[in-house]
């Protein structure tokens, strides 16, 4: 016998011993009703919150059970003494994806069914349109990670590994007045101020800086154990992106996380959130590599609107070379409370903008 007819009549052989194993199973437990999967919802719907949606599960040969109990995440529901639909509500769920679980008891057994639902923002957003009011010089060597507007100066934090830094600038002429500069194997990514602190970001390399707002003093060193983007405070606690579509706050003075949301429109989930800036009870946020900035509730990560910066700047025009446009995008932005004066940048762009924003839907 060749070496591969062996190996064929024993995969025959296996394939029988499998069969007969099933078969006996299946003769043991014929008294047993078999629960298969749900009918509704199917795997990743989408749910407007606010909105209810249909609950039914199909189940085998045997339609007697005890109880079904339906869980969302790990709250329970509703209790049902039978198998017929229901709807459950998305009133009070965070947007985002949430387990679907019935747990069917029957004769003294259980069996559990999943499914999963993602709940988008209620409503589309509103769109806004821009006019700029002002330019205002940048210096075309700073990769804006993270800027803000402070008592008059503009803070920003740059990126790029050999040319990462902390910055003081004068809003009116782009000079720098004060700079504190990181190692140059570290990437620098976004900034926030905190009182009398500046908090900084890196990238990739799993550290924050602590800095004194007046000397620039390196304060402290932290672990931080998650890629670095954006940063904001609201006032009361700090807001932090990663890339993904989740927001995540942290606490202000010992920078531990204590909650977050997951960003959605009422089409689905916003990626490649950036840099972010805490305005008027909003969070607006940069999408990375898009000339757009999203307008977020900070309640539920609802995108309650959208600005289109289209045309700012000629990206494609300034920069030569293909690297260069997809890498020197629309990014930072900062807000004069007392003024009330909203301005954005982009990495090297040779100015930072000064623009007023109106409603367009």
């Amino acid at each position: 016998m060749h070496f591969g007819q062996k190996i064929n009549q024993l995969k025959t052989l296996l394939f029988i011993a499998i069969v007969i194993s099933l078969a006996s199973s299946c003769s043991n437990s014929s008294t047993k009703a078999t629960y298969r999967s749900f009918i509704s919802p199917l795997v990743g719907l989408n749910v407007k919150s606010g909105n209810d949606f249909d609950v039914k599960i199909l189940f085998g040969k045997e339609n007697k059970v005890d109880s079904v109990v339906y869980l969302i995440d790990t709250v329970k529901a509703i209790s049902k003494t039978d198998t017929t639909a229901i709807k459950l509500t998305t009133t009070d769920l965070k947007l985002g994806n949430h387990l679907l679980t019935a747990k069917i008891y029957n004769a003294g057994e259980s069996e559990d069914l999943t499914s999963n639902i993602n709940i988008l923002a209620a409503k589309e957003p509103d769109l806004y349109t821009y006019k700029v009011i002002s330019k205002l010089p940048h210096d075309t060597s700073a990769y804006v990670e993270g800027l803000e507007y402070h008592n008059g100066f503009f803070y920003e934090g740059t990126g790029e590994k050999g040319s990462s830094d902390l910055r003081k600038v004068n809003v009116q002429n782009g000079k720098v007045l004060q700079r504190a500069r990181l190692d140059t194997a570290l990437f620098g990514e976004g900034i926030t101020i905190i009182g009398n602190k500046i908090l900084q970001l890196t990238w990739m390399d799993k550290k924050a800086f602590v800095y004194d707002k007046d000397t620039f003093k390196q304060l402290a060193e932290l672990t931080y154990n998650r890629e670095g983007w954006g940063l904001a405070f609201d006032g009361q606690k700090i807001l932090t992106s990663d890339g993904s579509n989740t927001i995540y706050f942290l606490d202000k003075d010992n920078y531990q996380q204590i909650g977050s949301i997951d960003v959605y429109d009422d089409k689905g989930e916003i990626r490649s959130l950036n840099e972010l800036e805490y305005i008027d009870g909003k969070i607006y946020a940069n999408v990375y590599q898009t000339n757009t900035i999203v307008i977020i509730n900070p309640e539920n990560g609802a995108v309650e609107g959208k600005i289109d910066l289209t045309g700012l700047f000629p990206v494609a025009d300034y920069f030569k070379t293909d690297d260069a446009r997809g890498n020197n995008v629309l990014n930072g932005i900062a807000y004069d409370q007392a003024g009330k004066r909203l301005f954005v940048a982009g990495k090297k762009w040779p100015y930072i903008f000064q623009i007023q924003i109106s409603r367009v839907k």
